[in-house]
């Protein structure tokens, strides 16, 4: 199980030695690239990645580049892969600290929409037209 970040954040607070701290938590750092997490996600959730383009809507190729570490997703296409990837709210919110993003914040009323959204376990399309409908930006 890993340690929350709050549980990190007050050792390091309470640590005497950062060495002492890297070594024990090498576990908890984010080490690997965006793909390798992708693949994880990949195994994980037992999807292969034409159920992530599928559920995505993102395009095929682009999807394909983003696995291969040739092209790297903004954080609109991050989202469309938690949605591909048939993430939970939590999930999502790792995933997008994976990739070096903000999370999901909820006094935003754009990312409100998406937290709910994904919490209901909605499809990217009905995510979407509930961005709409609140005439927000939807994700491309």
């Amino acid at each position: 199980m890993m340690k929350s970040t709050d549980e990190l954040a007050h050792e390091i607070q309470n640590s005497a030695d950062i060495l002492d701290y890297l070594e024990k938590n090498r576990q908890e750092m984010m080490l690997q690239s965006l793909p390798e997490y992708l693949d994880k996600w990949l195994a994980q959730k037992n999807v292969s990645r034409a159920d992530v383009v599928r559920r995505s809507n993102l395009n095929k190729a682009y999807v394909y580049q983003i696995f291969s570490g040739k092209k790297y997703p903004s954080r609109d296409k991050v989202l469309a892969l938690a949605f591909g990837l048939g993430l939970d709210a939590e999930e999502a919110q790792t995933l997008l600290k994976q990739a070096g993003y903000r999370e999901l914040y909820p006094r935003d009323p754009r990312d409100a929409l998406l937290l709910f959204a994904i919490g209901q376990g909605k499809t990217i399309l009905e995510a979407n037209e509930l961005l709409y409908d609140h005439n927000i930006e939807v994700l491309e």
